[in-house]
């Protein structure tokens, strides 16, 4: 996948954007969704992981407060918000370490609040505002990184 970026004028232009998104891609693999709040990453979440075939579109919802939900389809998918996770407890408590045991896509929100470590490829994809209902969605190149960088909290 080559870096790209595309204008959304609307929350079905972004969870289509989504869906094509996830046609191309394939697990093991940790997408790493970045912006500030409502910038629609949990939007975007919504078309991925329909496109993806691990669930509907009405059963996606944000993980803020359950931290991580779970999709099993043709392809396992992992649904992590880490917006409250604040401390370094709360962050090894969830047991993210085992999203990586078995091949899966892991969409993280808000990735810069904590360290992950996996050797699994990474895609970053930012979210920006740009007016009204219009967000800008900057898709990187999926790279081989071992971790993720940021860490707020220390955790490694």
């Amino acid at each position: 996948m080559t870096a790209n970026q595309v204008l959304s004028r609307s929350t079905e232009q972004t969870i289509a954007k989504g869906r094509e998104i996830a046609a191309r891609l394939r697990p093991p693999l940790l997408v790493l969704l970045t912006g500030e709040l409502g910038a629609g990453k949990t939007t975007l979440a919504k078309g991925i992981v329909s496109g993806l075939g691990a669930a509907t579109e009405e059963e996606i919802t944000s993980p803020t407060f359950t931290l991580v939900h779970a999709f099993s389809g043709p392809v396992k998918v992992y649904h992590v918000d880490l917006y409250r996770v604040s401390e370094v407890q709360e962050f090894d408590s969830l047991g993210l370490e085992d999203l990586f045991s078995e091949p899966a896509v892991v969409l993280v929100e808000w990735p810069e609040r904590m360290r992950l470590r996996t050797d699994w490829p990474v895609l970053r994809i930012g979210l920006e505002h740009a007016g009204e209902d219009a967000r800008k969605i900057m898709v990187e190149e999926i790279s081989a990184d071992s971790s993720t960088s940021h860490a707020t909290g220390g955790a490694g």
